[in-house]
């Protein structure tokens, strides 16, 4: 089961702004009546008030901290963390990225609804979604195609709306140890106004894509077609077909860490790179 760090947020910010409050309305004034004597006069005189509960103390020093880190996750930026290759060679296993998560409207926290819209995601943009088969797994792919667009996947090319997204051939891969990967060719490729690259094998491929028939998949309305830039190697919208706009969580726009023991531990070289 994976744990709701949204909900856990929301429900530690409840528990202590509540004992907080409770104290501050309640519970204080009781100390300082005790503190005085009480109606009755029956404290020594000069006596302090008895003193802080420490459960008060914690909720009093943790409640604000609790409160921003929720505000920032939920409606400004949210930290993720790459685990797989199938957006290679833009992201890598062991990036660590920044998710701008206000682009696409305010969403109330772990509820995920909307409440204020904002923006809707534009085709070449890197973003984080909900997967559609199991809503609690965060995915990260390109958006490829826009609600209404027919989308087609042809001898390593995508198509839009019939016309093919111009490819340059850049050669051989070489990977982040300086090694070429055989049988992996890197390709710039276009999407709408973004240029970034994609990683295709050489050797022709006969896979089947059920979202992708011969004649190619039309995205529904209020939806997006995604598709990793580890072209061959991607389990993305042409396996699942398209992501619904409620699942999308924020468009991804920073490397703010890379850490991967295999590449002998922090890649200095990846950090503050900006996607695209």
């Amino acid at each position: 089961m994976n744990f709701d760090f949204a909900a856990f947020l929301m429900v530690a910010a409840a528990v202590t702004g509540v004992i907080w409050a409770l104290d501050a309305a309640v519970w204080a004034p009781r100390r300082r009546l005790q503190g005085a004597g009480g109606e009755a006069g029956t404290s020594a005189a000069g006596a302090a008030a008895p003193r802080e509960p420490l459960l008060v103390e914690y909720s009093r020093a943790f409640f604000p901290i609790i409160l921003i880190v929720l505000l920032l996750r939920s409606f400004v930026v949210e930290p993720f963390r790459i685990p797989s290759g199938s957006m290679e060679p833009t992201l890598l296993p062991g990036d660590f990225i920044l998710v701008n998560k206000f682009d696409f409207g305010l969403r109330l926290p772990a509820f995920d609804v909307k409440v204020l819209p904002v923006g809707e995601p534009t085709r070449g943009e890197v973003i984080v979604f909900r997967y559609p088969r199991n809503p609690s797994v965060d995915y990260i792919k390109r958006v490829v195609g826009l609600p209404g667009d027919h989308i087609a996947y042809r001898d390593k090319i995508v198509y839009i709306n019939g016309k093919p997204q111009k490819q340059t051939v850049l050669g051989q891969y070489i990977n982040e140890d300086g090694l070429p990967v055989p049988g992996v060719q890197e390709r710039s490729e276009r999407l709408g106004n973004v240029t970034h690259d994609i990683l295709v094998y050489t050797e022709p491929t006969f896979q089947t894509y059920p979202c992708m028939p011969k004649g190619g998949y039309t995205v529904p309305p209020h939806h997006y077609f995604m598709m990793g830039d580890n072209r061959d190697n991607s389990n993305d919208s042409r396996y699942w077909c398209a992501v619904p706009e409620k699942n999308l969580v924020g468009r991804a726009f920073l490397i703010w860490m890379s850490w991967d023991m295999a590449r002998g531990g922090i890649a200095w070289q990846r950090i503050g790179d900006r996607l695209r």
